[in-house]
């Protein structure tokens, strides 16, 4: 059984906020630019676009562990695939260290 202070330290790691500043600076060790997407009036769209070497770019959901997307994100992710661009999810830093270390093609 978790204690108290377990669960605290354990969302402190896992919560969308704190994966959110994980993501950015991992990208930024690895040379990229993460950049916070926001469009006014136009919900579901994924949290951030990270730009990598290679011209590689990766749109990133960010959710706190074990969160889904919503309704209308995953509407906006299946408009977005529709045209050619992939959504990663990721509610760990494991996810987000796959996302970004994936092999381009």
């Amino acid at each position: 059984m978790s204690t108290r202070t377990d669960r605290i330290t354990n969302h402190a790691l896992t919560s969308e906020k704190a994966l959110e500043r994980y993501l950015v600076e991992r990208v930024k060790s690895l040379g990229g630019v993460c950049l916070k997407y926001s469009n006014p009036g136009m919900v579901g769209y994924p949290d951030r676009i990270c730009l990598l070497s290679g011209g590689r770019t990766v749109w990133i959901e960010l959710k706190s562990k074990g969160e889904k997307p919503t309704t209308m994100q995953l509407i906006r992710h299946s408009q977005m695939s529709a045209i050619g661009h992939t959504v990663h999810v990721c509610d760990t830093r494991e996810s987000i260290d796959q996302v970004l270390l994936k092999p381009t093609k």
